[in-house]
């Protein structure tokens, strides 16, 4: 479990909350309260931005070297690995990820930080410039943008708040972390590490709170930079606040994210592919790949061969090691899938299989995997976030229809092409909106950086481009050169 449900990290300690308010945090797959914890009031985020403030404004943090800073970030890599048994069991309490999974997700966690430690030594932060306009030298140095609140969702909240949390120390900046109400308890432990290792008092800041008061974090105007993933509607409000006071913002929204199965690729290859990454946090994944756009003359060859595997898969306890999906994460995703599952009957679509709960499973957030045939581009449930193990087959009349179809869409997230043929797969690639198109397999690599078009968000994150966010440019003309080379 944690140690300090009970309060927050603020300053460099474990802080009493301003009130005996507190969150239940439920495990989906009995129902039953897993933790409590703190829900925080407009005093402790009004507490926590104060001393990332004062960390930032008169501590020791943004005036180290970033070679010092690096040396923090593998202190902490160095306990999140020694942690990750840990990690992944609150993880799938409170989420139901399949705990065989959980473990092998979070080891990607220490390597954001090792990343990111590894750019302080290549990483361009002061570039020599030629003046045209008067002056000797010219410098342009990128520096930290301030305090961050960096605010992550219940379905991967350590993967994602590793990637807002590791770049924005490595700049320099100091950090409010704000969890979501489902899912607290890993920003608890980043909390427990940030004190064993000894970050300055201020740096590093964890709160959980609901909706109202998490908007008081972003509109404080303490906080220079909102760092969000999450739903769409919420970074539409969050982007327009940051609007109003011209506050940095980093948006990762949702997806509608296209699987292009093009006519050379083997239909079992596809369909195994498919089958195996939809049930992945049960399928509550900004970018899965959740519309399946096939010839028309295949649609019903690869509807078969999908539903024969999503109708075998085995559905059930997160913890059992033959369990392939666990449950969804709460009451009210559960009620939203089967929402659009009964609005993708309405519109006409067929479903192949799935389509209700398990019927051997009385308590839990269950869900059956779900396929739906014959679905029109213009329906619902291709055309809105789902958050589920529901999957649409689109026909399409020939390679170009199918990139029209794929690009159709209010989101940009992510994309797959599938095809034998690495030429063709690269040049539909460059067709594709999206931030990330794949070949022949579900991927997404943080390494090299992760964002969308359109819907999908403002911004990257991770790799040098998820750097970018956290520093501002300053450009300096002086008329000799200086004796300080940092």
């Amino acid at each position: 479990m944690i140690a300090h449900a009970d309060r927050f990290f603020i300053d460099g300690e474990w802080a009493a909350p301003s009130s005996d308010a507190q969150i239940s945090v439920v495990n989906p797959a009995t129902e039953d309260v897993f933790i409590k914890v703190a829900e925080a009031q407009k005093t402790d985020v009004n507490r926590a931005v104060s001393a990332a403030r004062a960390a930032f404004d008169r501590g020791p943090w943004p005036r180290m070297s970033h070679k010092e800073r690096a040396g923090f970030l593998r202190e902490i890599a160095k306990r999140l690995t020694a942690h990750t048994d840990r990690l992944a069991d609150l993880w799938t309490s409170e989420v139901g990820v399949v705990r065989g999974l959980a473990g092998a997700f979070l080891a990607a966690a220490p390597s954001a930080f090792e990343s990111y430690a590894s750019l302080a030594d290549t990483f361009p932060f002061r570039e020599r410039r030629t003046p045209q306009m008067g002056g000797n030298v010219g410098i342009l140095v990128r520096e930290p943008v301030g305090v961050v609140a960096a605010i992550v969702p219940w379905n991967f909240p350590l993967l994602l708040a590793v990637h807002k949390i590791a770049p924005a120390l490595l700049a320099g900046c100091t950090i409010v972390l704000k969890l979501s109400p489902e899912a607290p308890t890993s920003g608890y432990v980043m909390g427990e590490i940030a004190e064993e290792v000894g970050l300055p008092k201020g740096v590093f800041n964890v709160l959980t709170a609901e909706r109202e008061v998490s908007e008081l974090l972003v509109r404080h105007p303490g906080v220079d930079k909102v760092s969000f993933t999450g739903s769409v509607a919420a970074g539409k409000k969050i982007g327009a606040i940051c609007g109003e006071r011209i506050a940095r913002c980093t948006l990762e929204l949702g997806g509608k994210s296209a699987a292009v199965v093009l006519d050379d690729y083997d239909i079992d290859l596809a369909a195994d592919t498919l089958s195996s990454v939809t049930p992945l946090v049960t399928g509550q994944v900004c970018a899965a790949l959740t519309r399946i756009v096939v010839s028309r003359h295949r649609h019903d060859q690869l509807v078969d061969a999908l539903a024969a595997r999503f109708g075998s898969v085995k559905v059930g306890d997160p913890f059992q090691q033959e369990t392939a999906m666990g449950p969804l994460a709460m009451a009210r995703q559960r009620d939203r899938v089967e929402g659009y599952i009964a609005s993708g009957v309405r519109q006409g679509a067929h479903i192949a299989t799935g389509g209700g709960r398990p019927p051997h499973l009385g308590r839990g957030y269950y869900i059956q995997p779900t396929v739906f045939a014959h679905v029109g581009n213009d329906m619902t449930i291709a055309r809105e976030e789902i958050f589920g193990p529901v999957v649409s087959v689109i026909p399409a009349k020939d390679e170009a229809e199918a990139v029209a179809i794929a690009n159709d869409s209010p989101f940009g997230l992510n994309a797959s092409v599938f095809t034998h043929d690495a030429d063709r797969a690269y040049r539909v690639a460059r067709e594709l909106r999206s931030g990330t198109v794949a070949h022949n397999a579900f991927r997404a690599d943080y390494s090299i950086g992760f964002g969308g078009f359109k819907q999908s968000g403002i911004g990257r994150e991770g790799g040098a481009e998820g750097l970018m966010p956290y520093l501002e440019s300053k450009t300096v003309i002086l008329d000799a050169e200086p004796r300080q080379s940092s």
